[in-house]
């Protein structure tokens, strides 16, 4: 046998990789909290305890859930027979592990639009499998890009969405919360950015991640490019290696959609490199199941998160090419039956919220966060919990208890309109009469 690498006896055991590069024995992981199961797939349970009181007919209100292949048309039949040409077309081999060139120069050229001034196109976007694919993609990335070391923090909102409590900590990040006000939404500021940081120093840590949602779940706040650009700004000048663009939602607005090349053309090519962008079809299409998403970021990210893919998880042409006969059609009109219908719906919870004169954050996306104190404290309940299973038990309208999301958030509810109007506005009615049943 010729070989140019010396070899151990083939008697004996042999490491993989040389001992410099080998991971040093650390117990954190038997250490750490049980994450818990997300109850977002179990409180659709207690409308059943509704059915056995009020009868198998009695109408029921998911507001809970954010599915738009379930509670809307979800992709529609053309988009999906299209791809389905596009994958007999494709075949059945393996793809890259970072997708196909077919879907980074679609989405690139035809989705994004991406200026060739800013540096950035297709060799720039990787395919994932759903947006929790990409997010877990993402922060392995800023782990060992950033500063390399596990146990660095990522910086969500005050009231987030539940996976990202616990996605980040499950492969070792820790998850720190920013400072923010109910009375306004939560939203970053950049005194919150900096004071994140200082308590990650003080603690001997560093900020690998921050993540920028909008519009927002839970709370659906909304906020403007330019502000993002001022706090994804205020993040890297702090010290914080990556930001994190969220913008699974971006499309169902009534505003119009974020422009990535304002984005991109804001910071230096140096600091281009620490912006992540998060996309797909999940809920601007309601591709639910489809598990069709994007992650637009710097290329060390993209051959980083395509090298580690390539022992893991490659990509469903299927899911790609759904959303490439989706790109392809003109987005705007392939989306039309989801962004329709929630805008309509946004609007006829909108002005319920406004005539029951109840404190509300409503922007766009799918969701609004309505705080219902006055209603726990009615109750006698000590949070949102409680009040949600009342809610779907006696009256079978579903919503997502804030105190889900975090402890901020215990007096308020989430509430989704991603529905058709007349739906929702039999929601909502059938809300108000439970909560005002408590007093």
């Amino acid at each position: 046998m010729v070989t140019n690498t010396p070899m151990t006896s083939l008697d004996i055991p042999e490491y993989a990789v040389e001992e410099e590069f080998r991971i040093p024995l650390n117990d954190y992981p038997s250490n750490m909290k049980s994450i818990p199961p997300s109850r977002m797939f179990t409180i659709k349970e207690a409308l059943a305890t509704y059915k056995k009181k009020a009868g198998d007919d009695a109408p029921t209100y998911d507001a809970s859930q954010g599915d738009g292949g379930a509670s809307l048309p979800g992709v529609p039949e053309y988009i999906l027979r299209e791809a389905l040409e596009i994958q007999v077309k494709h075949g059945t081999g393996y793809d890259k592990p970072f997708g196909t060139q077919l879907f980074r120069d679609v989405s690139a050229n035809q989705y994004w639009e991406i200026n060739s001034d800013t540096g950035w196109g297709p060799q720039n976007i990787v395919f994932t499998q759903g947006g929790r694919d990409g997010l877990i993609k993402a922060y392995n990335s800023m782990i060992a890009l950033g500063y390399g070391n596990l146990g660095d923090l990522l910086v969500v909102s005050r009231v987030p969405w539940i996976s990202y409590n616990w996605g980040p900590y499950a492969i070792g990040m820790n998850v720190l919360r920013a400072p923010g006000q109910p009375e306004e939404g939560w939203r970053y500021t950049p005194e919150g950015i900096k004071a994140c940081v200082e308590v990650a120093k003080k603690d001997g840590r560093n900020v690998a991640g921050i993540v920028i949602t909008s519009p927002d779940n839970p709370t659906g706040r909304t906020i403007p490019i330019s502000e993002q650009i001022e706090l994804a700004q205020t993040a890297l000048d702090s010290g914080i290696a990556f930001v994190l663009f969220d913008w699974i939602y971006h499309y169902v607005t009534n505003g119009g959609h974020n422009n990535i090349n304002e984005v991109l053309n804001a910071f230096s090519p140096e600091d281009r490199d620490k912006l992540i962008f998060l996309d797909g079809i999940t809920k601007s299409l309601g591709a639910s199941n489809i598990r069709s998403a994007q992650l637009v970021a710097s290329e060390a990210v993209c051959k980083h998160i395509t090298s580690q893919s390539s022992h893991g998880v490659i990509p469903s042409f299927y899911a790609q090419a759904v959303a490439i006969a989706a790109y392809q059609k003109g987005f705007a009109e392939a989306a039309a039956t989801i962004i329709g219908p929630t805008s309509e719906s946004r609007q006829v919870l909108r002005t319920a919220l406004e005539n029951e004169n109840i404190s509300h954050i409503i922007g766009d996306g799918y969701y609004a966060f309505i705080d219902v104190s006055e209603y726990i404290e009615a109750g006698g309940y000590n949070d949102s919990e409680k009040l949600g299973g009342y809610l779907a038990e006696e009256y079978g309208i579903a919503v997502v208890p804030g105190v889900y999301f975090s402890q901020a958030g215990a007096n308020w509810v989430r509430f989704s309109y991603a529905q058709p109007p007349e739906r929702t506005q039999k929601a909502v009615d059938q809300f108000f009469t439970g909560l005002k049943s408590l007093k």
